[in-house]
């Protein structure tokens, strides 16, 4: 499980990055993006998915955070 960086750019869109693979791409969706509800199924623009276990609320941004890789992103 890689830990993740996770914060906001200008355009307020959401920022992933991961150190070890030198990996930042744009979340292109949230599986619950919500003030009440916020993680899961997280899609990037280079087509890869990651999943966060679901939080009871939207984190403060910037954050670190461990989440799954659920595809192989080839």
């Amino acid at each position: 499980m890689p830990r993740v960086m996770l914060k906001k750019n200008p355009e307020g869109k959401l920022v992933f990055y991961i150190a070890k693979k030198d990996l930042e791409e744009v979340a292109e969706s949230v599986e619950f993006d919500s003030s009440d509800k916020w993680g899961g199924e997280v899609l990037l623009s280079d087509g890869s998915k990651y999943y966060f276990e679901p939080m009871d609320e939207q984190p403060d941004f910037p954050v670190t955070l461990r989440a799954i890789r659920l595809d192989s992103g080839d």
